[in-house]
């Protein structure tokens, strides 16, 4: 019997704002062609792939919000998300292969890998989704807070975003336990 395994990887923790994005993929049978870290293919060739994925592949998503982040850390609130994915599988994995060197506290089987994305195409298929999952919600998020730029910039620490930052003060997608997010709510 053919071995379920799971791929799990984030997108979003470096960024002041938005959340932090895990996605779980299993792939289908006879996998799909093309992936790789998702920072290593242009946006074009992410949102084909995530099509395929979705559209062929059992995918989970989980996510923590910036308030989450804030309150337990953005390690532990990657961790949080990422168990969130596997458990929005409609599929429990035997095997589950997460791209880094932590693990979240779980009953999976599972082993983290370094350079896991570019190793294995079940994490390489997850970064693919949770990136451009992420990037769907920033652009949202743009709608409502133009000034930020998070259209573009996602929420990272754009010059950009920084000045906006300045100032405008923060929103509620914000970090405040992030630097450049706390002196701003210093200096308001």
């Amino acid at each position: 019997m053919t071995q379920i395994v799971a791929g799990v990887d984030e997108a979003g923790r470096g960024p002041l704002a938005g959340p932090v994005v895990a996605a779980a993929v299993i792939l289908c049978k006879g996998g799909i062609d093309g992936l790789d870290d998702s920072k290593k293919l242009t946006p074009r060739r992410r949102s084909e792939l995530e099509a395929l994925i979705r559209e062929r592949c059992r995918v989970g998503v989980g996510v923590a919000e910036p308030d989450e982040i804030d309150r337990i850390n953005i390690l532990q609130a990657t961790l949080v998300a990422m168990r969130r994915a596997v458990d929005a599988l409609d599929t429990v994995p035997d095997r589950v292969l997460v791209d880094g060197n932590r693990l979240p506290d779980w009953g999976y089987s599972a082993e983290a890998v370094i350079g896991g994305d570019a190793l294995h195409p079940c994490i390489s298929a997850a970064s693919i989704i949770a990136k451009e999952e992420r990037d769907r919600i920033m652009r949202a998020a743009a709608q409502d807070h133009p000034h930020y730029g998070w259209a573009s910039n996602k929420g990272y620490p754009t010059r950009v975003h920084l000045d906006a930052l300045r100032a405008h003060g923060p929103c509620d997608l914000h970090r405040r336990s992030f630097g450049p997010v706390a002196q701003a709510l210093l200096d308001l």
